[in-house]
């Protein structure tokens, strides 16, 4: 009971982080208390922004949230996505990530692949280029 304690006291302040994605409509992306806020929020803002309940699915949650980052792909043909990956130390671990996302761009169809966003913890997003 007492390393519960100490761990939810040490979590005191952090934030969990939500994106939500309805393909080729809509996107929500949230920073709230925890992740079923994150949650919530993102849903709403993909509906709000023109997706549909049913296509508004929860593409990544971390808690803590940490750094994030949305990497834009697109498939020869013009079917495009966005995919994103949070948790992150820093900032640059999150851009190394999205370059080995974009790794095999080639390989996988992709005529387009690179980070658009960087989002901090408490949800600021940083487009690119990032300095």
């Amino acid at each position: 009971m007492l390393s519960t304690v100490a761990v939810q006291a040490q979590d005191e302040g952090r934030k969990a982080i939500a994106y939500v994605q309805a393909p080729e409509m809509s996107s929500g992306l949230c920073a709230e208390k925890d992740a079923a806020s994150a949650i919530d929020c993102a849903v709403k803002q993909c509906i709000e922004g023109g997706g549909t309940v049913e296509a508004c699915e929860v593409n990544a949650v971390c808690y803590p949230a940490n750094w994030s980052v949305d990497v834009f792909m697109m498939a020869d043909g013009g079917p495009h996505w966005h995919q994103f990956s949070c948790g992150w130390q820093s900032k640059e671990l999150a851009l190394k990530a999205a370059e080995l996302a974009c790794s095999n761009a080639p390989d996988n169809g992709l005529i387009e692949c690179t980070a658009v966003q960087l989002i901090d913890e408490d949800g600021t997003v940083t487009e690119a280029p990032f300095n």
